[in-house]
């Protein structure tokens, strides 16, 4: 959802003739992962973005719903339109709903093409030296970095297109229905900027400001250290070329690339993007089932209430930088990194919940929830993925809000009724003297919760449904 470094478009301009800009929106060609509330949030600011913006190039953007199978053949017969062009998406139900449609119009007489404007690598052109998908990202990473590196396409000067005689009809955003109807969105709005524009902004600010530290601060959830791109990714407000120029030119400046640890570190993080797309692409099943198919068998706890669920979403563990991420969450539609491996772990191993329930609940929440990013991420804490951390690997929740948020500058931003604990309390408030509680205004299991599981306990139980599994 972008014009610049947008191949599509770049070719449908160079073949020359009227351009009709299209978006078919297809919840049921999703599959099973139609967009989220705080994704259809974003998707109707970015389309009213990248609107406007053709709008500004003499052109318009042509909103249309339904299947695109039906959807996308009736526009063509409308218009007599004679080639279709479109940048490629990864999802495996995407992948063959778009592969049959190309197959259609083929046989109709339509000149289709589509093209890579989300990754630097095609997932299906990366293999071991077996010729097989990589499962873990060291090797895969280094491999990419031996291959050829694209540039982005060169800043379009004249966009605009000659328009086609008469425009064909559009459906309105509002149609749509994207926003929600009782209004739990002003923190999106109040933090987010959707669209080509903020994009551009964000990567300008973050290169300038917060990559050189990127290493030092990236898992601080209480400082600006993070690029917070992951959305515009997303959407494709911005490519991963573009993201790659960027941090380039940075270089050449300098004379070096990449230029500093921060910048190889923060590149790196591109590279884990791009593993995860390859490994939706080659292991298709995995938002659903775990790679390691033994953990098929996991005794997860049972909750047929749900309460233990509600619990975590609300961010009432009674663990405060838990509850700090789940309350970002829910007023933000982000979260930290370092706090969604926290906040993750909990969930599998303290409450020894299914990691699925919690990617649902993620890809409901998040803004930039994407099916690759967020099935890696949930298999990776869960054990059961690719270069996965180990189930005995158990995060202490005191100890990471110790390590990574010292100060409790993050805990008191999302959890204000601990906010004038101490620092020695302010991540274990149940352990503070009872008057160090009462001066703080802290009343356990009143304004805030008391622990809804012990820490020690729950590990060992984690560990031993672990042993468990490995027996079987």
């Amino acid at each position: 959802l972008r014009r610049q470094d947008n191949p599509a478009l770049q070719a449908a301009r160079a073949a020359g003739g009227a351009i009709i800009p299209v978006y078919i929106h297809d919840e049921a060609g999703e599959g099973d992962w139609a967009p989220g509330g705080a994704s259809r949030w974003w998707l109707h600011g970015s389309l009213a973005a990248l609107a406007s913006d053709l709008e500004a190039d003499g052109s318009r953007l042509i909103l249309r719903r339904g299947p695109a199978e039906t959807v996308l053949p009736e526009l063509i017969r409308q218009t007599g339109a004679v080639r279709v062009y479109w940048n490629r998406r990864y999802e495996p139900a995407v992948v063959s709903r778009d592969r049959k449609i190309k197959a259609a119009l083929k046989a109709a007489g339509t000149e289709v093409r589509s093209y890579n404007a989300a990754l630097l690598f095609e997932p299906h052109e990366v293999r071991n030296q077996a010729g097989q998908p990589f499962k873990v990202f060291t090797p895969f990473w280094r491999h990419c970095l031996n291959l050829p590196m694209a540039e982005p396409l060169s800043p379009v000067t004249d966009p605009a297109s000659p328009a086609p005689a008469a425009w064909p009809e559009s459906e309105t955003l509002d149609e749509w229905r994207l926003r929600p109807t009782i209004p739990w969105d002003g923190g999106l709005a109040e933090t987010w900027q959707p669209g080509e524009a903020g994009a551009q902004r964000q990567l300008g600010k973050f290169v300038e400001e917060a990559m050189a530290a990127y290493a030092d601060r990236r898992n601080l959830p209480g400082v600006a250290g993070t690029s917070r791109l992951s959305p515009h990714l997303h959407f494709g407000e911005i490519g991963p070329r573009q993201i790659w120029a960027a941090v380039k030119a940075v270089g050449e400046s300098r004379g070096v690339f990449p230029p500093g640890k921060g910048a190889q570190v923060f590149l790196s993080e591109v590279g884990w993007r791009e593993f995860a797309h390859h490994l939706l692409h080659h292991f298709p099943t995995t938002p659903a089932e775990p790679l390691r198919e033994e953990f098929a068998a996991f005794p997860w706890r049972p909750d047929p209430s749900g309460h233990l669920r509600r619990t975590w979403q609300r961010g009432l563990t009674g663990y405060p930088i838990v509850d700090a991420g789940m309350r970002e969450l829910w007023r933000t539609g982000w979260m930290h990194n370092r706090v969604r491996m926290i906040v993750a772990s909990f969930l599998v191993k303290h409450l020894r919940l299914p990691w699925q329930e919690g990617a649902k609940w993620f890809w409901d929440t998040l803004v930039d929830a994407d099916l690759a990013n967020n099935t890696l991420g949930w298999q990776w804490s869960a054990g059961c993925g690719a270069d996965a951390a180990p189930y005995f690997r158990i995060f202490a929740p005191v100890l990471q809000g110790q390590k990574f948020d010292a100060a409790g500058d993050y805990v008191r931003r999302w959890v204000p009724e601990l906010a004038a604990l101490p620092n020695d309390w302010i991540h274990q408030p149940w352990a503070a003297p009872a008057e160090v509680r009462r001066r703080a205004g802290v009343v356990l299991g009143e304004n805030y919760p008391a622990p809804m599981v012990d820490h020690p306990t729950a590990r060992g139980e984690a560990l031993e449904a672990f042993k468990a599994l490995r027996r079987t």
